[in-house]
């Protein structure tokens, strides 16, 4: 399969615009193949781990937050394996926000799981995870998007989300953590969008600079192919 189908994984601090961009990604997709992503899978931020989007009730998340570490783990582990099983690699176009990489962060440091010598250690299972993944789609993309810590704070006043996991005095902690995972991850397609004072757009055009030598003869057909059909009228 490899080549054949654009695979991408967003991975970022909160607030860093991670579900902003991959909707931006997923209407260009519209607007230039004809296309969109079946899915955008983001269920990695306890506790809003169902749902395209979350669709979690305040009990349900109420629920998960009070559940012990050991649960969580089994639950984020699950999902992470569901999401990357063989039969993953057969669909078209993928793409997962945060995937191994939000929990590989956030639950050693904030839900007590995944922690350094301990049963399902995070740094050893996420290459495991990636193992799996590259098996089957060596053509995955992790792409890093990041902001400035005060963009971060800016945004968390400005538009707080309900749960939130990053703590104001903690995003710097976060964010050096996400950079440190993305340069151990064994996906050797990285890039890096800087979403700091930029509008949707300008974060759009960052992400299509830099993921060009990545997009397959497939892809590159596919936008050839659509143009020609709306010059033609169809």
């Amino acid at each position: 399969m490899e080549g054949i189908d654009m695979r991408l994984i967003l991975a970022g601090c909160e607030y860093s615009g991670t579900t902003t961009l991959s909707q931006s990604i997923d209407d260009w997709m519209q607007e230039n193949m004809g296309c969109r992503f079946s899915l955008i899978h983001d269920h990695w931020k306890i506790p809003h781990t169902s749902g395209h989007p979350d669709d979690t009730t305040e009990d349900e998340q109420n629920w998960l937050l009070n559940a012990t570490p050991k649960i969580m783990e089994m639950h984020q582990r699950h999902s992470i394996y569901y999401h990357i099983q063989p039969a993953t690699w057969e669909m078209p176009d993928w793409m997962a926000i945060g995937l191994h990489i939000d929990d590989s962060v956030y639950g050693p440091m904030y839900f007590g799981y995944g922690l350094p010598d301990t049963r399902h250690d995070r740094r050893i299972d996420m290459h495991r995870m990636e193992r799996s993944m590259l098996r089957f789609a060596q053509d995955l993309v992790l792409v890093n998007v990041t902001a400035s810590p005060n963009t971060i704070r800016e945004r968390m006043e400005t538009s707080p989300h309900p749960n939130q996991i990053v703590k104001k005095d903690e995003v710097e902690k976060v964010m050096s953590k996400f950079d440190e995972l993305v340069n151990w991850s064994l996906i050797p397609n990285k890039i890096t969008v800087d979403t700091t004072s930029k509008t949707k757009d300008e974060s759009l055009q960052e992400f299509m600079k830099f993921i060009r030598p990545f997009l397959s003869d497939t892809d590159r057909s596919r936008i050839v192919a659509h143009k020609a059909l709306i010059s033609s009228g169809n």
